[in-house]
């Protein structure tokens, strides 16, 4: 079996932690009520793209391993 997709899972989780990271300090900054350069909403909303893109990669990974499943196979695999 090939490991089709499974880079874009490794991607897609690691994009998801980094989003729920950014998002985590833009609600902690909002919160203590620190003023950093790109701003409480800066950081909340950049975590919020980062685990949007990461879930739309980890999407693509699914979907190009079940087309992988599904193709045909030929005697040399």
């Amino acid at each position: 079996m090939r490991n089709v997709g499974y880079k874009r899972t490794l991607i897609a989780r690691l994009g998801t932690a980094l989003g729920f990271a950014c998002g985590v300090l833009g609600l902690l900054a909002g919160l203590t009520h620190h003023t950093w350069k790109l701003g409480t909403e800066g950081w909340f909303e950049g975590g919020i793209l980062l685990t949007l893109i990461a879930m739309f990669v980890l999407l693509d990974g699914m979907f190009a391993f079940q087309k992988d499943r599904m193709a045909p196979r030929s005697l040399d695999d």
